[in-house]
């Protein structure tokens, strides 16, 4: 029986890869990748020849079948266009059938826009929820928004920048003066990191462009505090 592989892989800059992952993702037989134009890039970059195929949203069950049936007698590897796979991702329905069929799943960690959003946001990190993508709906993307109000857990999610304005108008109509941290494009070129408020950000975000990770504050805090110069504790 062999192994499936969850391989992170890079969220922007193409240094950030473990060389366990460069590892595994030569040595299995096959890789099984979101995006195969991303993922190809990634092993010319690092000099890996192996073998290719697509899974991702649209692939059937006859992709699924066919890589189980790998599985039953080689490893394979599983790759996100970014990050870590099976989250937010169209690797999980794989994942879950894999250990169905008792294949062994084994999850090569790395980077992850979830995490490196958290840490860099400047927002509490000791306990934080993960929404995912936001809807795309208004009405239920702002009944979303209203379930957090009484949320004092730190709140990450995603959103596409088509979608930014109008999700940061819901925010400030919804959940006023909550700080937030709005991650554009990270590890890239153009990466930036937003601080402020909702309304704020509305004046500052004219144009949205890239990919945006969103970490906002939790009940009880406000911007105008939360981001304000204090005395520094020992």
């Amino acid at each position: 029986m062999g192994t499936l592989y969850l391989v992170a892989t890079p969220i922007g800059n193409l240094e950030d890869v473990t060389l366990r992952a460069l590892r595994i993702l030569g040595e299995v037989t096959l890789i099984a990748a979101e995006d195969t134009r991303t993922t190809r890039k990634l092993l010319t970059r690092h000099v890996i020849k192996a073998r290719l195929v697509s899974y991702h949203q649209f692939s059937g069950e006859g992709r699924m079948r066919s890589l189980l049936n790998i599985l039953e007698h080689d490893d394979v590897a599983l790759v996100s266009e970014a990050g870590m796979p099976a989250i937010s991702d169209p690797g999980y329905p794989l994942v879950r059938s894999a250990l169905q069929h008792g294949i062994a799943v084994v999850a090569v960690p790395g980077p992850s826009a979830v995490l490196t959003a958290l840490a860099v946001s400047g927002l509490p990190t000791h306990q934080f929820v993960y929404l995912g993508f936001l809807p795309r709906k208004p009405g239920e993307r702002r009944k979303m928004l209203a379930s957090l109000e009484g949320e004092e857990r730190t709140v990450v999610a995603f959103e596409s920048p088509h979608r930014m304005r109008r999700m940061l108008q819901d925010l400030n109509d919804v959940l006023p003066e909550r700080p937030v941290a709005l991650c554009r494009e990270l590890t890239k070129v153009h990466e930036e990191i937003y601080r402020g408020d909702a309304a704020n950000a509305l004046e500052h975000f004219m144009q949205p462009r890239g990919e945006f990770t969103v970490v906002i504050g939790g009940a009880g805090l406000r911007a105008a505090d939360h981001w304000k110069a204090g005395p520094v504790e020992d």
